[in-house]
């Protein structure tokens, strides 16, 4: 399988957005910075895609805008995972929007010991 690369101007809008504060913290999953609250995660990005976890009728809005599940194994979907549509984060008010919505959702999930 080929992997892309995230392209720089993606990983400047994921620094741009990335929350900060005691509760979010960002490490490196599949090579690329992710984003996690109490140990889960939220956001982050994987190839040419930005991914975010969202409950399902915001999954559905997303899908409705363009957005698509995130498999990052063929055939294995990561379960409330979405892949925003490119013209979606290319926007900064729009990304904040998404990445809020994400960091809202996993806040309220157990946390991850």
């Amino acid at each position: 399988m080929d992997w892309k690369k995230a392209t720089p101007d993606m990983i400047e809008a994921f620094e741009s957005v990335a929350p900060g504060g005691p509760e979010a913290e960002e490490r490196k999953m599949f090579g690329y910075p992710c984003a996690f609250v109490h140990g889960n995660m939220f956001m982050g990005l994987h190839g040419e895609g930005f991914v975010v976890r969202l409950p399902e009728p915001e999954r559905a809005a997303l899908a409705a805008a363009g957005g698509r599940p995130f498999v990052p194994m063929e055939g294995r979907p990561m379960r409330e995972y979405m892949v925003l549509p490119p013209e979606l984060y290319t926007d900064p008010a729009v990304l904040r929007d998404w990445t809020a919505r994400a960091y809202a959702f996993a806040s309220a999930l157990p946390a991850k010991t």
